[in-house]
């Protein structure tokens, strides 16, 4: 499967360490509609499927979740969506991994969690698709995304 691509599109870029946007291909090998993504810059990110999402000034922690979640969190702060996404316990969640009290908590609540290939790159606001320098996975909540996350063929998952 290919991970790494130019999709050659402008998305908003607040410039900061944050503005790095979840590839395409990894929801085609998902295969999920989500009903919400938490994490989104202005206008949405095209390529998710979902069917609405809340941006930095919608404050998705302060939202009520519904429904299946995609939740790409801002890596400056993860702990609060992590433990949203724990309480909601319905959705995926692409997170880095991290020797932290917030990690934990989710390897040990996930029904299933993925790392993904090192050579993984993420979209940044101008298109261009680069590579970030940790490494990351996705954390299943709920049986329709564990099913989702182990069907993927995106890695092995636990």
């Amino acid at each position: 499967m290919k991970l790494d691509l130019d999709i050659g599109i402008d998305l908003i870029d607040n410039g900061t360490s944050d503005d790095y946007y979840t590839p395409p291909a990894i929801f085609e090998a998902l295969g999920l509609t989500f009903d919400i993504d938490v994490c989104s810059p202005p206008g949405g990110v095209p390529w998710i499927p979902k069917k609405m999402f809340y941006t930095a000034t919608d404050d998705g922690l302060a939202q009520n979740w519904q429904g299946l979640i995609w939740c790409n969190p801002p890596y400056s702060a993860p702990t609060p969506w992590a433990r949203k996404m724990i309480d909601h316990n319905n959705g995926i969640s692409l997170v880095p991994l991290s020797k932290s009290k917030w990690f934990n908590e989710m390897w040990e609540a996930s029904l299933g969690a993925v790392i993904l290939p090192p050579n993984l790159k993420f979209i940044r606001g101008n298109g261009a698709a680069v590579p970030i320098f940790m490494p990351v996975m996705l954390h299943a909540f709920g049986q329709v995304a564990a099913d989702a996350l182990a069907n993927s063929n995106l890695g092995r998952m636990r």
